[in-house]
């Protein structure tokens, strides 16, 4: 911070933390780890204070992205990545060099942001950016995605967020807890058992990519033989939905396919859990719902299903709203409307073997189709395609969400 030394500043942090500490009630012997988890977000905190109040100079963004071989799938992930603005920005003031905590070199990182500069440079002097850097430094990290075979986008998503946020973890290693630590909740209301398990994942894994994309899924299984209701928490950064069967009209809405995730099923004794109350496999009933709304909602729409064997596409023609969708219903009773506006989608053309991706994203003045090297407007009336593979929507009434 200008005008304040390191010192001054980390014993403000410290002291900080001390008081917060003690207002929260915390024992002696067990403070530590709560002092640290303080002490790092404070950190991270008055470190970037400053940098967030960077103005972005930003050029249109309408930049292709060259295929070096097979590689459409990044360059589509990539581009509905660069028009996610928080992670944008974010990667442009290279704002995980003040706040980063990790042992880990942030090499990913480095290289992704620069991937990013160069696809929003206010100059626009190329109209093509090559990702190679960027890939190899990927590849070397996850050596899955080496080769020149065809690879799935949303695969390629969750891989390159995983390694992005254990860069740039704003946590140390934390212990993770045991059996004991976990069953504390068992006698607490729902709702503050889902605040503890979602505090407790904060303590291990806070990032930028925790900040947008995560989310808390709950799990509730309902015991047949005892009535016993039993709830895990499950953090996601993407929600894997499954397309039904092809209507009457040959349509299916997005709504449908939530529906279908969220819907009750039954589980025989083979197949579901021990009951908690019976201590015993009884059959069950399982429904899954969101129980903490991200920043980001990604979607990912389940068009290949896996058979014994072979592997089988679905062309089903989905419709999803641009504006305005609401996921209170699949959220906790008392949640409100939860309004999310789609902003970019991974589309998919071809089969299973012979298949290529692209982009439509939108930038403010519109929407653009990143097609590899090559960017051209398009309407919206042009979105709605059975090719639409992962949506991504941003939260519009993010300011109603807490994010701890």
């Amino acid at each position: 911070m200008p005008g304040s030394s390191g010192v001054n500043v980390e014993g403000s942090c410290e002291a900080l933390c001390r008081t917060l500490v003690s207002q929260n009630g915390h024992q002696r012997e067990t403070a530590d780890i709560s002092q640290s988890v303080l002490y790092t977000s404070l950190m991270g905190l008055l470190l970037v204070a400053d940098n967030e109040k960077e103005k972005v100079t930003l050029g249109s963004g309408r930049i292709g992205l060259r295929n070096i071989g097979n590689t459409c799938f990044l360059n589509a992930v990539v581009q509905c990545l660069s028009h996610t603005c928080g992670l944008r920005d974010y990667c442009l003031r290279k704002s995980h060099r003040q706040e980063k905590f990790s042992k880990e070199e942030a090499m990913l990182m480095e290289a992704f942001s620069e991937l990013l500069s160069g696809l929003w440079n206010a100059n626009e002097e190329d109209t093509v950016v090559n990702p190679r850097q960027f890939y190899n430094i990927f590849k070397e990290a996850v050596p899955y995605f080496s080769g020149y075979s065809q690879q799935d986008a949303q695969e390629f998503l969750r891989f390159l967020l995983d390694k992005l946020h254990t860069e740039i973890n704003r946590r140390p290693y934390v212990r993770r807890a045991g059996k004991d630590s976990e069953q504390k909740y068992a006698r607490i209301r729902l709702s503050e058992e889902a605040v503890a398990m979602w505090k407790t994942h904060l303590e291990r894994d806070d990032s930028r990519i925790v900040d947008l994309f995560s989310g808390q899924l709950r799990s509730s299984l309902h015991c047949s033989v005892c009535s016993h209701y039993s709830n895990t928490f499950d953090v996601f950064c993407d929600l894997s939905l499954p397309i039904p069967k092809r209507s009457i009209a040959g349509v299916v809405t997005l709504k449908e396919c939530l529906d279908l995730f969220s819907q009750e099923e039954k589980l025989d004794k083979e197949n579901s859990p021990m009951c908690e109350r019976c201590n015993r496999r009884t059959e069950c009933t399982k429904r899954l719902s969101i129980q903490r709304f991200p920043q980001v909602i990604v979607i990912h729409l389940n068009r290949f299903t896996t058979s014994r064997w072979s592997i089988s596409k679905s062309t089903v023609y989905v419709s999803f709203p641009l504006t305005n969708l609401d996921l209170r219903p699949y959220g906790p009773v008392d949640c409100g409307p939860v309004l999310y506006d789609l902003y970019a989608i991974c589309n998919h053309t071809g089969t299973v073997n012979m298949g290529h991706y692209t982009a439509c994203c939108s930038d403010g003045n519109g929407w653009c189709f990143y097609n590899d090297s090559s960017v051209t407007p398009v309407s919206e009336n042009q979105l709605q395609t059975n090719q639409a593979y992962v949506l991504f929507y941003q939260r519009s009434n993010s300011s109603a969400a807490i994010r701890k």
